[in-house]
């Protein structure tokens, strides 16, 4: 029976709420975000006096030590931004609390993110006794398990990996983004990457794309970009011979982007406008639609997975295991968007499986590090049920 400690309280906040309210592995729940009244808010719309709520800034680290030592958290789950990813784990680190996050660190000067600072902190946790468990959303995060699970029944050698991600979504809004803007913006406008033959491949942003077939859904142009669990994926499994990470974008999507980078307002330094300091995307942030407001008026579904090529047994196979996520069920549910959804379950189920005792370690982990087998066991119960298909045309 465990404490935890939630940081975070957007979209992914409140499905996480939401499922740590549900789950008896949890004896007491503290929800805090640098504004208490939406943590009040997540908290009444639970409907139940489980959790409590607090106030933190989590770019603080004092302020994070004294929470943490006022309220004793088994573990924390780090759903705020990923530039707070070190802050916390470094607050977790002087009060001996266990870490799980949704999304490596990112700096908050430079549209850039990897594991190697996160990676650092492996020994630091490891003296303490303390495991910290990174990316476990959905991509990062169940692409990663949906990996470890094919290597471990399905495959002696994985050469191809592809992860797909489709969102064939309408919440009717002329642009609007899914997750946090910022943190969005900066992701899909970074240039593209790829691992093939042991080196990183590099492309414009959004220069390599091609229509892929996703279940129930049907075709969908698809983007070739960068995302971080490809580094730790090729690291763990180095008989992949190429990995490359696919998202869907509409045109009306993508042009309001170019725009957005045309006109300066993805941005990520500061100018002076009537004699203040702002960060345009910052600013662009506030005047866009709350992610979390979306899911009202949100039809149509996510589709994300793994499609994989290796050898079984001296012979080729093909693979794919994804899941498909209604954005009305989801807010059903929990009253937020299944973006939000595919990331916040897998989050709470994550350390459900800590607290019970499933996943232990001590040190830094790679979700693919750990058993994947009574994860995905528990998936489909929590709202996100998954597809394997065998021997098939992986269009890749």
């Amino acid at each position: 029976m465990s404490k935890v400690l939630i940081i975070g309280a957007g979209g992914v906040g409140t499905v996480v709420a939401h499922k740590v309210a549900a789950d008896s592995a949890f004896t007491d729940i503290m929800l805090a975000s640098r504004t208490k009244s939406k943590c009040d808010e997540i908290a009444k719309a639970v409907g139940t006096n489980r959790i409590q709520t607090a106030q933190v800034d989590a770019d603080n680290v004092a302020e994070l030590v004294a929470l943490m030592r006022s309220f004793q958290p088994d573990i924390v789950i780090n759903v705020a931004l990923p530039y707070q990813d070190l802050t916390i784990m470094d607050a977790c680190l002087e009060c001996g609390v266990n870490y799980l996050d949704t999304a490596n660190y990112e700096p908050k000067d430079e549209a850039h993110f990897e594991y190697s600072w996160q990676w650092a902190y492996h020994e630091r946790f490891k003296e303490k006794g303390l495991m910290a468990i990174l990316g476990c959303g959905f991509d990062p995060g169940v692409s990663a398990i949906f990996t470890a699970y094919a290597a471990k029944h399905h495959f002696d050698e994985i050469h191809y990996l592809d992860i797909v991600d489709c969102n064939a979504g309408n919440h009717g809004m002329a642009f609007a983004t899914n997750f946090n803007p910022e943190i969005n913006i900066r992701e899909v406008t970074q240039k593209g990457r790829y691992w093939e033959n042991g080196a990183w491949v590099e492309t414009a942003p959004h220069e390599i794309h091609k229509p892929l077939n996703y279940p129930e859904i049907g075709e969908r142009e698809s983007y070739l970009i960068y995302h971080e669990e490809l580094e730790s994926l090729v690291k763990h499994y180095p008989t992949i011979k190429r990995a490359r990470f696919w998202m869907t974008f509409g045109q009306e999507y993508l042009t309001h982007l170019r725009v957005i980078q045309n006109i300066g307002m993805a941005r990520i330094d500061p100018i002076i406008y009537n004699g203040v300091e702002i960060v345009p995307i910052q600013f662009l942030k506030a005047v866009l639609p709350d992610p979390k407001s979306l899911g009202a008026n949100y039809h149509g579904q996510t589709s994300i997975g793994c499609r994989i090529r290796g050898i079984k047994d001296g012979k080729e196979r093909t693979y794919y295991i994804y899941n498909n996520c209604d954005h009305e069920v989801a807010y059903r549910q929990t009253g937020t968007q299944a973006v939000s959804f595919t990331t916040g379950v897998p989050a709470a189920l994550g350390a459900s499986m800590f607290a019970r005792g499933i996943w232990r370690g001590e040190g830094v982990f790679n979700v693919e590090q750990l058993d994947p087998d009574k994860f995905l066991a528990e998936l489909g119960e929590r709202g996100l049920p998954w597809v394997e298909k065998f021997d098939i045309d992986l269009e890749l």
